[in-house]
């Protein structure tokens, strides 16, 4: 046995015995790129191999005749992400159609990594709504036009006639709402026509359907008390009241009280009304339906009562009308020029003679209101007065009224009038050295002060009602007392509402 020698070399090894010659079998290093060529040139016996591009290009497209056709073809790859070690797709015979590649991506089952992006999103049909907002000059077609919506549909929906008329008239910064698909065919649409209602349109089976229906309202009751340094205005103010609850609280004390003259710094007020919400948001404020007046003198108390058959009135807790029967000052002034005195000095003709009435100055035009229900006994030209209108009351009493620049049309002797109708406007005829009402109230034919004179009280309360309005009125001043309680009230009864504290 000779010594055996091993040479091992690249991919192949022989062992040499002496006095044999070696032979060694290598692969050469460039032949490996041969292996490769589309044509075989290749050394020795090795045979040519096709590309393994163009073998996926043909399983590709055995994958596409198999599977449905070039769509699938493209969505497999993509469907697949981005995933670097992704298998080869295998063909897929014509006889077992059922089958899906393990590449190709499946929306109903797979599920995508959460680390992966879908390079393509699936797009689903979806209902999207719109906000029109109005500006000047824009019309519904060219709000429609805009936004890319149907025009068809906004012809077919304007055809429906009544309620949606108010389409025809919008307005600068109303708001359209119009729910549309993607290819911006209308759902259905609407618009608020004003505080209370708003109009809705939605799509049926044969067409379009419109109606106008009520925005939920939300009422609570609010709480505000004052106390009066400069005046009484200033002080409502700084309470929080708003400028209509302000006028109604000088209105309905005002039979009662002479804001102008009779309130003092420390007098104080406390006021229940009610704040009117709409979808959330305060539209306005409502009546008052309690106050109180506190001078250093006497308290005023006051209460709003809607007896059973609808009539609404405020009383005094002992049930007596807030309103009288006549007005004790008829016109908004802005001073009293003169009041009522026996032994005055006339202006005009400067001696002393009795000035039977009370001097309300105001600008030329204001309108003067009747003080009272009754009917005109004179209306024309009378001496001094000027242009002058005389009202009878009934229990004796009547007015006059004098120095207007003009009359109301339509008003002559004998015409009825009701309390607070507009009956004339300020001026300066006659005997006057400026604009002013000259207001006169006679008891039986006496000139009386219209200031100071007691004047007869509405219908009081009938005793019928009084126990349901005591049981009111316990409660309104309960809460006075407190500072204000929760009290709401909604017109949509079946939808729960949030009660808020009233501060």
């Amino acid at each position: 046995m000779g010594l055996g020698l091993t040479i091992k070399a690249r991919q192949a090894s022989v062992t040499c015995y002496p006095g044999h010659r070696v032979g060694i079998v290598t692969r050469a290093k460039d032949q490996r790129w041969t292996d490769y060529k589309p044509s075989g040139d290749a050394d020795g016996d090795s045979t040519p191999r096709r590309p393994r591009v163009r073998r996926r290009f043909w399983l590709l497209l055995i994958l596409a005749m198999a599977g449905g056709g070039l769509a699938q073809l493209l969505s497999g790859p993509v469907s697949a992400g981005h995933n670097s070690n992704t298998a080869p797709i295998a063909a897929t015979s014509p006889q077992a159609p059922s089958s899906t590649p393990d590449s190709v991506y499946n929306p109903n089952t797979a599920t995508a990594p959460a680390s992966t992006s879908l390079n393509t999103p699936l797009a689903v049909p979806g209902v999207e709504t719109t906000a029109l907002t109005v500006r000047r000059g824009d019309t519904l077609g060219r709000l429609f036009a805009k936004e890319h919506l149907s025009v068809g549909d906004m012809h077919a929906i304007l055809a429906v006639g009544g309620d949606t008329a108010g389409l025809k008239r919008i307005h600068p910064d109303q708001v359209i709402a119009v729910s549309h698909d993607d290819s911006g065919r209308i759902l259905s649409l609407s618009m608020k026509l004003d505080d209370a209602h708003k109009l809705e349109v939605a799509k049926a089976a044969n067409g379009y359907q419109a109606s106008v229906v009520d925005i939920p309202t939300e009422i609570t009751v609010a709480y505000a008390h004052g106390v009066i340094e400069n005046s009484l205005f200033d002080a409502a103010t700084r309470a929080g009241l708003s400028d209509p609850v302000i006028m109604q609280l000088i209105h309905l004390f005002g039979w009662d009280i002479d804001f102008s003259h009779d309130i003092r710094s420390g007098d104080s007020f406390t006021v229940l009304y009610q704040k009117i919400h709409r979808q959330d948001e305060p539209v306005t404020d409502g009546p008052i339906l309690a106050a109180e007046f506190v001078t250093p003198s006497k308290i005023y108390r006051i209460a709003r009562f809607t007896d059973p058959s609808g009539d609404t009135d405020y009383y005094t807790p002992d049930g007596r009308s807030v309103r009288k029967a006549l007005l004790r000052a008829p016109v908004s002034y802005t001073r009293i020029s003169s009041g009522f005195s026996l032994h005055r000095m006339n202006p005009v003709l400067h001696f002393v003679r009795p000035h039977y009435g009370v001097d309300y100055a105001a600008p030329t035009g204001t309108p003067i209101m009747a003080a009272g229900d009754g009917y005109i006994v004179f209306r024309g030209q009378k001496a001094g007065f000027g242009r002058c209108i005389i009202i009878r009351h009934g229990g004796g009493y009547s007015t006059l009224y004098a120095h207007m620049s003009r009359f109301r049309s339509g008003l002559h002797i004998g015409s009825r009038v009701k309390q607070e109708q507009v009956i004339g406007y300020v001026g300066e005829s006659g005997e006057a050295t400026g604009p002013h009402l000259h207001y006169q109230i006679m008891v039986d034919g006496v000139p009386r002060n219209p200031r100071t004179v007691n004047l007869p009280s509405a219908e009081p309360l009938l005793a019928k009602y009084r126990p349901e309005f005591d049981r009111e009125l316990t409660t309104l001043l309960a809460e006075m007392s407190n500072g204000g309680v929760t009290r709401v009230a909604s017109t949509n009864s079946s939808s729960a509402v949030k009660a808020n504290t009233a501060n």
